[in-house]
């Protein structure tokens, strides 16, 4: 498997024309080297990533940054687990869930309080509900992704399971659109601007929102804290002027998201994140902006929750909720001196 991985990110490498950045930090024209694994760069959930890199956070830390890409947080989570990149850029359920497996990873900074995703349902569906689920195709970026996670968890809280309905691998952007456009998948769990691309052509609905902390209550039953910068327990203790850095950038951007409008974010990220329709665009980033915190430090509160949420569907979770150290799933301190 990590033979896999290597030869993936190889690939990857290959299209971003990046270097190999197996083990330590290293050097890039006198600054120190890290990789990062979004887990889909392009999606405003992540935005905070290539946001920071465009407003030069990084090179004021003097820390060069290489941003790679994987469509769904799984595969980011596997390219670090073997060794190939520093960071992921993904989301939090999965430090928790690969506690279970052995594995110390913990976000240490927390860009979002909820998950930032909504289910899109075709605009020919009467799925109103997760108890509507039953007998559906429901799209998620992989299996084992957060998709894949909300999805299951939308379905428990509704009294379903997994033989419920059927897991349709639809990745996001363009792939998620034909998707729904091609019948494939009844609706499905995704984020912007591919929801507002889909709301805006009349061609899916937003079924169920977790863009805002009051949608994400009312689903999800509190807080579900999701978006951050997550890496390896021991790098993180190995390297901790490296991390501080990258949280004193990564705070920086996101005191800016909370000061700037959406027109003004977008005007900084490339240009093809716009798919030729700037105005659409910024309004995907103003529908979802209000997810990020404005200053990377993880609400206590959501983390429990996610356990809680984990534990009402994932295998891997139940049976070993009281086992976890959520202490060891994410880390104050570099935020904290952030922002001091």
């Amino acid at each position: 498997m990590r033979r896999i991985m290597a030869v993936a990110l190889v690939a990857v490498c290959a299209l971003a024309g990046c270097r190999d950045s197996r083990g330590d930090t290293g050097e890039s024209g006198g600054q120190e080297q890290v990789t990062i694994m979004v887990g889909g760069i392009d999606k405003v959930i992540y935005l905070p990533a290539k946001l920071t890199e465009s407003l030069g956070y990084f090179s004021d830390e003097k820390i060069a940054v290489k941003l790679l890409t994987e469509p769904a947080g799984a595969q980011a989570e596997n390219v670090l687990i073997a060794g190939d990149v520093q960071g992921v850029v993904g989301f939090y359920d999965h430090t928790v869930d690969l506690q279970t497996k052995g594995k110390c990873v913990q976000s240490v900074v927390q860009f979002a309080d909820v998950p930032g995703e909504a289910e899109v349902a075709a605009a020919d569906q009467t799925l109103t509900t997760p108890a509507d689920f039953k007998g559906k195709r429901l799209g998620v970026t992989s299996p084992g992704s957060s998709t894949d996670f909300l999805t299951q968890a939308l379905a428990a809280r509704a009294k379903l399971t997994k033989s419920d309905y059927t897991t349709v691998k639809a990745g996001a952007g363009q792939t998620f659109i034909a998707a729904i456009e091609n019948g494939g998948i009844d609706a499905g769990m995704t984020t912007d601007p591919t929801i507002a691309r889909l709301v805006t052509s009349g061609k899916g609905k937003v079924v169920l929102d977790m863009r805002t902390e009051e949608g994400t209550r009312a689903a999800l039953g509190g807080l579900y804290p999701a978006s951050s910068l997550y890496m390896d327990c021991a790098y993180v203790s190995a390297h901790k002027p490296t991390v501080q850095k990258l949280a004193n950038a990564f705070v920086k951007t996101l005191k800016w998201i909370d000061t700037h409008s959406a027109e003004e974010i977008a005007a900084k990220m490339p240009k093809q994140y716009a798919a030729d329709d700037p105005t659409l665009y910024a309004k995907s980033i103003n529908d979802s902006k209000g997810m990020f915190t404005a200053d990377g430090v993880m609400d206590a509160d959501g983390a429990k929750n996610v356990l809680e949420v984990l534990a009402t569907f994932s295998p891997n979770v139940q049976g070993k909720k009281d086992s976890i150290d959520l202490s060891k799933t994410y880390t104050t301190e570099f935020v904290e001196k952030a922002a001091s």
